[in-house]
């Protein structure tokens, strides 16, 4: 029985990374889920929770389907870099991370059509140049850093500014694909 993929994401960014791969999902149905931090949660573990929590929240909609969900975040030293909602935010996310090592965790979950759920943690350090201002200037006028964690795409502009990069390019992307296909695979999932 060929079971349907659903990926619990809306970012385009993941079904190309899946297309990369010749996975198309059967649907895509984005879970509405509070992504806020736990107080004393570490980047590593809340990636891996909310990854998880978006899965099961979207196999209640999805009975009998392979459910793929996703989360990344970037933190340099203990603090935390979301997604800006202005460009005020991404600038001073840009300037921090400007000429310094930081990293990239995305956690990976996949609830099977039986119940069964894997997890898995894919991470990144990465380091910047360090940024100009003309340069900074660029990189927000490109927008690419609407909906970034950390307010850069690496697949865009951002990704001239890369000196180093030690781990998972995809993880960094939003989407490991190592640990997606393994984690599938290894639940039973079979592609079509």
């Amino acid at each position: 029985m060929q079971h349907r993929l659903v990926l619990a994401s809306a970012s385009p960014r993941r079904l190309d990374l899946l297309a990369q791969i010749g996975l198309t999902p059967d649907a895509v149905d984005p879970a509405e889920v509070d992504e806020r931090l736990i107080k004393g949660e570490t980047p590593r573990r809340a990636v891996v929770r909310l990854a998880k929590t978006k899965a099961a929240a979207v196999a209640e909609r999805h009975r009998l389907s392979f459910i793929l969900a996703a989360d990344t975040l970037v933190f340099v030293g203990g603090r935390v870099l979301g997604k800006p909602r202005e460009a005020d935010a991404a600038r001073a996310m840009l300037e921090r991370l400007s000429g310094r090592n930081h990293r990239v965790a995305t956690g990976v979950a996949v609830v099977a059509p039986d119940g069964r759920v894997t997890t898995r943690l894919a991470e990144a350090r990465l380091t910047f140049s360090r940024l100009s201002p003309a340069q900074i200037e660029a990189l927000l006028a490109s927008d690419e850093w609407r909906g970034a964690a950390g307010g850069y795409r690496i697949q865009g502009l951002a990704g001239a500014h890369v000196v180093s990069l030690t781990g998972s390019y995809t993880a960094v992307v939003g989407l490991p694909l190592h640990e997606t296909v393994n984690l599938l695979i290894g639940l039973g999932f079979s592609r079509p």
